[in-house]
Parts: structure tokens; C-alpha cells; sequence
């Protein structure tokens, strides 16, 4: 009898997301094992925990995935888990810190291809997001950096978070990312004004744009926002927007459902990437981009 699939899911924080485990489930994982407060040194002896318990053959019907709420430390959970690995002796291994990892990589995915329908693209344009501070909106300024996006970070409460976002990114992908303070009455609609590009990824129910700033952007080709919170980040822009023209302005709009929906289908993908995998894989931002960008064709 084949053994079961089995998923460990490490977080460093108290409890592991109830939407992580259900993805986990729905995905085909048998049994989901989350563990709570786990800190860099204790990934190691987890990892060969639940490698040497199967044998070769059960190594291959199991997963880790790594949760959190910080890419900095899921991304060191994950190399110490690859790390950990003694072949035969191997599992996969799938870090996607909050969502952060599936939600930056479709929101990017999804303005890339509103950009590629108006004959552009993402290298050389120029991009501001709004909430850079925070783990999606950094990661899409990186992700958009690496494809050769001139892109600006634009911190609510000045300079100091999305410079430390900007440094890391530099550090680790070898991105350069621009910062910005939008902590100023009308800094947010001067720095939108020559973007070609906004991503609204600030904290729920914070508005960044309003309709009339947004019309002030002559240059926009798209924005969008993952904020499904009212208010909306951006003023006019309808929850399950895909391409509609901005009210007011020129460009075209991307709502929090069209980046939603295809940050579901690249978690639940990458999740069943693992169980079929015949050789174990190492999943972060990177295979999240590939996978959005194959979805949004």
C-alpha cells in the first residue's frame, strides 16, 4: 500500500493560517501537520525528522511548506531546508510567507499582460507602489525590478522601511529598487503622476489615490490594487476589474479579485507541483512568477 501524502507546514509565528491549510487539503495533501513558533536553527532537524521516517519512496509523498509573515526569514527557512536534505533522502519544499510570494507574483503577472495588450511591457517602465513597506508590495517592486522595471517604493510613514525593503532586494535578488516618502499631504499623487504603472499595496482600508489624482496621470497604462477593503486603495477601481478603462484618466484597471483570483490557482499549482513531482522541488517567488505568468498566458 502507498503511503499517504503528507504536508508539515513550519511558520515561525504562533499558528499557521487556516487559508494555508485549506489549500493544503484541497490540493490533495492526506494528512496536514502545521507547527507554530519554529526559528531558523530548528528547520534543520525537522527537515531530516521527516525525511529519514519514509524511506526514498516516502520522501516523495512528502512536503514542507513554509509560512510566516516575513520574506527575509521564509526565504532563510527555505535555503536551510534545501540545506538539510540528504539525497536520496529529499522532500519539497514551498515557502509562501502570508501569501506574499503567489499575491505579488499574479499581481505582476496580471499588469504584465494589460501592458503586453497595449503593445508595452514591464522592462523600462516606470513603476510606484504604494505600500513598498509591506512583504507583497516590496516583492512586486522586486519582481518587477527583475524584469527591468524602474520601480520606486513608496513608504506612508517616510523613508526608513522601504529603504531597508530596498536594500534587501539588492542584497538578495540583486534588484535596485527606488524609495520614496509618501508620508507628506500629496506626495502619493506627485510620485503616481509619471508612473506607468501603480501597484496598490498598502494596508486594508487605506486609500493611497483618490479619482482625481488618479486623473492627473497622464502617462498611467494600468493600476492596480489588492486592497478588497473598503475604502479601495485606489478610487475607482472595482473589485473584480481585469482590463476596464480608469474612470477619468487614461489607462486601465486591475481589482483585488483579478490578482486573487490568479494567486489561488498559482498557490493551489505549485502546492500539486510537489505532490507530482518525481524529484523534489525548492518553490518560492520566482516559480510563483513563472507559474502566474503561464496562467494569464
Amino acid at each position: 500500500m502507498e503511503k499517504p501524502f503528507i504536508l508539515h507546514m513550519l511558520t515561525p509565528l504562533p499558528t499557521m493560517s487556516p487559508f494555508d491549510v485549506n489549500m493544503a487539503i484541497d490540493a490533495g495533501y492526506q494528512h496536514v501537520v502545521p507547527y507554530g513558533n519554529i526559528a531558523l536553527p530548528q528547520v534543520a532537524g525537522m527537515v531530516q525528522d521527516a525525511i529519514f521516517s519514509r524511506g526514498p519512496k516516502g520522501a516523495k509523498r512528502t512536503g514542507i511548506f513554509i509560512g510566516g509573515k516575513d520574506t527575509g526569514v521564509a526565504l532563510d527557512m527555505l535555503a536551510a531546508a534545501k540545506k538539510a536534505m540528504v539525497p536520496p533522502f529529499a522532500v519539497s519544499v514551498f515557502a509562501d510567507p502570508a501569501g506574499a510570494f503567489t499575491t505579488a507574483a499574479a499581481m505582476v503577472a496580471v499588469v504584465e499582460k494589460q501592458l503586453k495588450a497595449q503593445g508595452a511591457g514591464l522592462s523600462g517602465c516606470r513603476v510606484v507602489v504604494f505600500g513598498g513597506k509591506g512583504v507583497v508590495g516590496a516583492l512586486a517592486g522586486a519582481i518587477a525590478a527583475g524584469e527591468g522595471a524602474d520601480a520606486t517604493l513608496v513608504g506612508y510613514d517616510g523613508l526608513a522601511g522601504v529603504d531597508a525593503r530596498a536594500a534587501d532586494a539588492r542584497k538578495r535578488f540583486g534588484v535596485t529598487l527606488k524609495t520614496a516618502d509618501g508620508s507628506a499631504a500629496g506626495a502619493n499623487a506627485a510620485l503616481a503622476r509619471d508612473a506607468e504603472v501603480v501597484l496598490a499595496a498598502a494596508r486594508a482600508g487605506v486609500r493611497v489615490l483618490t479619482a482625481a489624482e488618479l486623473a492627473q496621470c497622464a502617462a498611467l497604462k494600468v493600476a492596480a490594487d489588492i486592497n478588497a477593503v473598503p475604502p479601495t486603495g485606489v478610487e475607482g477601481i472595482g473589485m473584480t476589474d481585469d482590463g476596464k478603462n480608469l474612470p477619468g484618466g487614461t489607462g486601465v484597471a486591475v481589482g483585488p479579485l483579478a490578482v486573487g483570483g490568479v494567486k489561488y490557482k498559482v498557490q493551489e499549482a505549485l502546492l500539486k507541483a510537489m505532490l507530482e513531482a518525481d524529484k523534489p522541488v525548492y518553490l518560492d517567488f520566482r516559480d510563483a512568477f513563472q507559474r502566474a505568468r503561464a496562467l494569464v498566458g
